[in-house]
């Protein structure tokens, strides 16, 4: 309602003009009279008396309302099924989501579920009165949880404090944590043993990494600077961010819409991954159409493994890892989880990120693609994905989308004609390949294998050939041990094994192996000249030799 103008009531479908009639100060002075609301506040917020309702004011420079936002509230039951384990489990939770997506509703149902279901003491520490509604008698929607109302938004921080000292809760249940006391405030809750459960605005978990006021949710980041041999044993740079200490929540969840989660069991571990610029491990939840769960588990190893770097590996390379990856890293397919066809088609829809369209285009002229390739701009409909490496790595919104479909992405490192027509040809090889030939007998490699065979890979190409030092990787089993070993001699190095079981090692030296380099050159037959890496198998790994692995993003 805004003065002047007609009232209008707004959906997700639109908005709906409910008069011809502009409001008025008279109706303005109505609406907000106290029989009808309850006082505004100093954040300009007020209620209806045991209603969920909300409704704001907008004010001139003199302090007279001169237009007002009503908010609709109502508890929905069920709206916290999607995450009953993690309640259940007594763990703190963090919920992040944008405005309006539905946080407050899933944490008053929450409230309800701990002190209903789990007879738990509860008490909600309500700021705005959103949770337990306007009133000195809170919304039956929030169960037998008890609610300490806020009388300045800048007390909340104290609220908290109190509630914990004054009322002994099992768990506290807070909405929209925003400041750096309440932050505080609530990592002092978490270290006294009790269960927290809150909401924070943001998109993702990274939102809040970058947020120097809520970074202490998350366990706070430092910079740290490494000295030469763990900078060069890991492949970084000598400064690199690290959590500060132990997150204040277990477990996080990210409210895509209100039917799709995205939870994160392990808060430390994401916030680790996304420091160390991968992609972290997380469950993809949503509400189905009877009202049931459905799930789909994203793992690092796959999301990471999942995207090519067309600019590294010839065509023959991708499609082997593909069909190890996939063999390795399958995920159980759920109800509205896109499932790719088996049916042979050859050709498919093609979408482009961070790519100049008309190079895209005048690739797929130029290798005569254009009945077989067609360029989409829905992502969602994308048989494929060509995208620019530095755009790619920053988007964890689109890595996310990507990995939950299961589309397969090739990167290139810059818009150059010749790298998009490489990336295409290997897509289209591989598209054609993807039908035939499932059933590999090599059996799907452990998280622990792929670990180890990346960490030998960077240590080669980053330290051992580019500097000529010597590197001695982590400790590992003896059959992971000669995995490596076979992948540093398809580079024709030298190794040796250090130490005794079970922390056994292998080191890698820079000193090539004549013999080895000219056993393979006599029975190796010639590859392409586009092919940028070769796969060589001395005579003692012919029936284990290992496939390279494609890079992962910086």
């Amino acid at each position: 309602m805004d003065l002047g103008r007609p009232p209008l009531a707004r959906f997700p479908s639109g908005d709906f003009l409910l008069s011809q009639r502009p409001i008025s100060f008279d109706d303005l002075r109505h609406a907000t009279s106290h029989s009808q609301v309850g006082d505004f506040g100093a954040d300009n917020r007020a209620g209806i008396s045991r209603t969920l309702h909300r409704i704001s004011a907008i004010r001139n420079r003199k302090g007279v309302i001169v237009g007002l936002t009503c908010r609709v509230g109502r508890a929905v039951p069920g709206s916290a099924n999607l995450l009953q384990d993690l309640v259940k489990d007594g763990g703190s939770l963090l919920l992040i989501g944008p405005p309006g997506v539905g946080k407050t509703t899933v944490i008053r149902e929450i409230a309800r579920m701990l002190a209903d279901d789990y007879k738990k003491r509860v008490m909600i520490v309500d700021t705005s009165n959103e949770i337990g509604g306007d009133g000195d008698i809170p919304h039956p929607g929030i169960g037998n949880a008890r609610r300490l109302q806020v009388p300045n938004q800048d007390m909340q921080h104290k609220v908290l404090i109190e509630a914990v000292e004054n009322h002994m809760p099992q768990a506290i249940v807070i909405d929209e944590i925003g400041t750096k006391l309440e932050a505080m405030a609530a990592s002092t809750i978490a270290q006294r043993g009790i269960q927290l459960v809150a909401t924070a605005h943001g998109v993702t978990i990274e939102n809040l990494i970058m947020n120097p006021s809520l970074e202490m949710l998350v366990g706070g980041i430092q910079s740290v600077t490494l000295g030469d041999e763990e900078a060069n044993r890991r492949g970084v740079q000598k400064t690199v961010l690290e959590r500060k200490g132990p997150s204040t929540f277990t477990c996080a969840a990210e409210i895509v819409s209100k039917k799709e989660l995205r939870v994160h069991r392990s808060l430390e571990a994401t916030v680790d991954a996304l420091l160390a610029g991968k992609l972290p491990n997380f469950e993809i939840r949503k509400l189905g159409s009877k009202g049931s769960m459905q799930e789909v588990s994203v793992q690092k190893e796959q999301s990471h493994l999942g995207i090519y770097d067309a600019t590294e590996f010839g065509s023959d390379s991708l499609r082997n890892a593909r069909r190890s990856l996939d063999s390795a890293f399958s995920l159980d397919s759920a109800e509205g989880h896109i499932v790719r066809s088996d049916g042979a088609d050859s050709s498919f829809n093609l979408y482009a990120y961070g790519i100049s369209e008309s190079t895209a285009l005048q690739a797929i002229h130029q290798l005569e693609l254009d009945d077989s390739v067609t360029l989409t701009y829905n992502i969602s409909e994308a048989d494929a994905v060509i995208a620019l490496h530095s755009k790619l790595k920053k988007n964890y919104q689109i890595q996310a989308v990507l990995k939950s479909q299961d589309i397969p992405v090739f990167l290139v490192k810059t818009n150059s004609l010749p790298q998009i027509t490489r990336a295409l040809r290997a897509l289209v090889d591989d598209h054609m390949d993807e039908v035939i030939d499932y059933n590999d007998k090599e059996e799907a490699r452990s998280s622990e294998e792929t670990d180890a065979l990346e960490e030998a890979r960077l240590a080669i190409e980053q330290v051992v050939i580019p500097k000529g030092e010597s590197v001695q990787l982590l400790p590992r089993p003896s059959s992971i041990i000669s995995s490596q070993v076979g992948l540093v001699e398809s580079f024709s190095l030298k190794w040796e094994v250090v130490g005794q079981e079970p922390k056994a090692c292998v080191r890698i030296l820079p000193h090539f192996a004549p013999k080895q380099v000219e056993a393979v050159a006599r029975e190796t037959p010639a590859e392409p000249a586009d092919s940028d890496w070769e796969s060589h198998d001395d005579s003692d790994h012919t029936q284990s030799g290992i496939t390279r692995l494609p890079f992962l993003p910086d």
